[in-house]
Parts: structure tokens; C-alpha cells; sequence
């Protein structure tokens, strides 16, 4: 969630219009659904990241890179959405545009994204603790943890959502 504001501004209208056309196609838990397995794959492979981020790189090496590693995984609509980021320059956006596009998802279907550092990690009993607790006080249908585990705090955690 945080992301970059200059990366997030200029990620937002993609993520608008993909958000659109797939209510639009009807194929809205496709493309989220791919998003959440890229967001996760992104994660995994930071090497892959670099490389979709390197200016040097040519469009037609990304675009190929991306055709033999992620065609065969994606919905052919969410396969050509990419295509269209590299060939307007903007794949180094995708993790932003992803953010946004899941917060649009998100707000739409009333789940809450909540991020979470806490000194130690939680046990599951705790999460489920915390979840049903800050579902009373958001009012959300579901709330969607973001946990970080900072060694530095002394003890306890932050909750920090919609930038409060």
C-alpha cells in the first residue's frame, strides 16, 4: 500500500480505466483475481520487476519476456492490458496501478485494506481478534491485513489506514 504519490497519480487513470472495461466486459474477478496472483508473483520475483523497470531494456524484450512467462497464466484481457503498459512505457507503473486497482475493488465491494506493524508477529488468533474488532469500528464488510514486522518498535503495533 505505500506506494509512491507521483507513481500513484500517474497510475490512477489506468487503473480507472481497467477497473471500467472490466465491469464493463463482465470479467472484474478475472482481472482481480490476476492482479492478485501478479501482485504475489511481483513480490516473489523483485528480479523480474528490475527488469520491466530498466529503461535500457526495449519494449519488444519486455513484451517477450512477459508473453513466455505470464500469457499462458493471465485472462487474454489482463495479458493485453500489460502489453499496452509496456508499449506506452508505463510497465514500471504496475505495481502502483495494481494498488489502485485493488483499492477501486476494494472500496466497491466495502473491504477495508488495513496495514499493520507490529514488533512481533500476530498468532492467527490475534489477526482474527484484530480483524473482527476493526470491522466494528470501520463498518467494512472485510477487512484485508497488510502485516510488517518491525523489529524497532519496543512493543505493540500501528494500525494505519486510509492515511490515519
Amino acid at each position: 500500500m505505500s506506494v509512491n504519490p507521483l507513481a500513484a497519480k500517474i497510475a490512477t487513470p489506468y487503473a480507472r480505466a481497467l477497473y471500467d472495461f472490466s465491469v464493463e466486459q463482465n470479467i472484474m474477478h478475472q482481472v482481480t483475481a490476476d492482479f492478485l496472483n501478479l501482485e504475489t508473483f511481483l513480490a516473489k520475483t523483485p528480479e523480474l520487476t528490475k527488469y520491466l523497470c530498466n529503461p535500457v531494456i526495449s519494449a519488444e524484450q519486455k513484451q517477450s519476456l512477459l508473453t513466455k512467462t505470464l500469457k499462458s497464466q493471465l485472462n487474454s484481457e489482463t495479458f493485453k492490458f500489460l502489453m499496452v503498459l509496456v508499449k506506452r512505457d508505463r510497465i514500471n507503473l504496475l505495481s502502483s496501478i495494481i494498488a489502485n486497482y485493488l483499492e477501486l475493488i476494494y472500496k466497491t465491494a466495502s473491504i477495508k485494506m488495513v496495514e499493520v506493524t507490529t514488533a512481533h508477529a500476530f498468532t492467527p488468533s490475534h489477526e482474527y481478534l484484530l480483524i473482527k474488532k476493526l470491522k466494528e469500528l470501520t463498518n467494512a464488510r472485510e477487512i484485508r491485513l497488510v502485516i510488517t514486522v518491525d523489529s524497532s518498535l519496543i512493543g505493540g503495533f500501528l494500525i494505519k489506514t486510509n492515511s490515519k
